[in-house]
């Protein structure tokens, strides 16, 4: 059973920037376990769920002040994190956990330069993606 708010699969997360780029956008056997614990069926409907969430909470990023709500994104980001670790997402639960870890001390460059890469990242774990 899938402990509430647990990833069903750990995704290794590299705090070195090139290492995060090296991550592989998508890691398959984390959707497979998936499927083995909920089902086929369930498994993709949660998935569905996932890619409009996070396409939502990437565009809220985008939106909320860093200075005035650093607290908020730390929270969204550690959600996303937790979110694309069971689906696998390596590449963007790296990145959401460097968000998350350093919101509060980020300058507003360095914080669009990292939700530039989130927004690569999920596009990355889109396209690798079989069955979108």
């Amino acid at each position: 059973m899938i402990e509430a708010g647990k990833p069903m699969f750990d995704a290794p997360v590299a705090p070195a920037q090139n290492a995060l780029d090296a991550d592989p956008a998508r890691e398959p056997r984390a959707y497979e376990a998936l499927v083995r614990e909920i089902g086929e069926d369930a498994a993709c409907e949660v998935r569905d769920v996932f890619w409009s969430d996070t396409r939502a909470r990437l565009q809220l990023f985008r939106t909320l002040s860093l200075a005035q709500h650093h607290a908020r994104i730390a929270r969204e980001a550690h959600s996303l994190k937790s979110a694309a670790g069971t689906f696998g997402y390596v590449r963007l639960a790296a990145l959401a956990l460097r968000l998350e870890k350093t919101a509060d001390g980020l300058g507003e460059a360095e914080f669009h330069a990292l939700l530039d890469r989130m927004d690569a990242a999920y596009a990355a774990a889109r396209a690798q993606e079989p069955q979108v």
